[in-house]
């Protein structure tokens, strides 16, 4: 999927109405107003606002697929991979608060078949990434395996999705990236396999 760049600026903007007044706000008046240009031009880049959710869901999906593979691609330890993952999404979210809505999908999910799938697609393809890191951990003995992959998966997307939520709540207030590796710190210590004491 290829975005133009004023698709982009488009699908920013979308993001930031989105966050600030959710899927009501979103509005082809309110987005062209943001954008200071007029509807009609906006009609130019995309049929309308259901097109421009899709697509911003589609680009996070891809562009996040893209991240998380190239943050890995040089470690070769297990736990190493995982912190450079959700260092890579600190990072990302950091610059980019306006598509937290991708994660906790305000609205969205109501909208339709089409965006509840783009949604899942997001979610699938974190998880992907994440279950195979699990998995090599878990084969090579460094993760526990006294539960499975997709359950340490699940827990650790949930860890996620919390540390999130109270970051955009609190205002954006505290750095992110920071108290995000001390959880990762604390997970890793709750997943990390114990070798016995002789």
């Amino acid at each position: 999927m290829e975005i133009k760049e004023r698709q982009l600026e488009i699908i920013e903007a979308a993001g930031e109405i989105l966050t600030e007044s959710g899927i009501a706000g979103l509005t082809t008046k309110n987005l062209a107003s943001k954008m200071g240009f007029s509807e009609s031009a906006l009609y130019r880049h995309f049929k309308g606002k259901h097109e421009i959710v899709l697509t911003m869901l589609k680009y996070l999906t891809k562009n996040m697929d893209e991240r998380l593979s190239n943050s890995v691609k040089d470690i070769n330890s297990p736990d190493e991979k995982l912190k450079a993952v959700f260092n890579n999404q600190f990072e990302f979210f950091k610059k980019n608060p306006h598509f937290l809505v991708a994660i906790f999908s305000d609205g969205l999910l109501e909208e339709s078949k089409t965006i509840n799938e783009a949604i899942l697609q997001i979610m699938s393809t974190k998880r992907n990434h994440l279950l195979k890191i699990i998995q090599e951990g878990q084969k090579q003995k460094q993760f526990i395996d006294t539960l499975t992959a997709e359950d340490l998966v699940h827990i650790i997307m949930g860890s996620f999705r919390l540390h999130m939520l109270q970051w955009r709540l609190s205002g954006y207030a505290f750095d992110l990236k920071l108290k995000g590796n001390k959880l990762m710190s604390n997970l890793l210590t709750l997943i990390n396999f114990k070798k016995p004491i002789l």
